[in-house]
């Protein structure tokens, strides 16, 4: 899935604990300048760091409440994670750049025969903050607050 603009779902992010269920296996999707910070790229499970739930949303798509966490480490930043969502819907972590305008997201999308998706780590230390996001047929469905 590609989006033509960051403005579009703008901070857009889901979070969600790998002790519920396996990871995800969707290929990630990513813009700006992610990537460039310690731990971006990186799947949660591949990190050294704890997370914590900061921040967590329900919404509906579809005929289903989706929900959409946000979860944060204060050594390497965080992750969003969307659960009960049709293969239509994606997760998204947006970051700010060092706290200036520029944006990064990293996103991903439900796989065939399950219902969540979670995103790699975004790196929001440092002063940059980031917020989690839930797209369903690239519609923006439910963001959280920045952190």
């Amino acid at each position: 899935m590609r989006f033509k603009s960051l403005a579009t779902l703008a901070g857009v992010a889901i979070v969600a604990t790998m002790a519920v269920a396996g990871p995800a296996q969707a290929a990630p999707f990513h813009n700006g300048n992610y990537g460039r910070y310690a731990y971006e790229g990186r799947y949660p499970e591949n990190t050294p760091c704890r997370y914590s739930l900061k921040q967590s949303r329900v919404a509906s798509w579809g005929g289903r409440r989706i929900t959409l966490r946000y979860y944060y480490s204060g050594r390497c930043g965080s992750f969003a994670r969307i659960d009960n969502a049709p293969r239509a819907c994606t997760a998204i972590i947006d970051r700010s750049a060092n706290g200036g305008r520029t944006w990064s997201s990293v996103w991903e999308t439900v796989d065939p025969g399950i219902d969540f998706a979670y995103t790699k780590v975004g790196n929001n230390l440092r002063g940059r903050v980031s917020r989690a996001a839930l797209a369903c047929n690239r519609h923006l469905v439910a963001r959280t607050g920045w952190f």
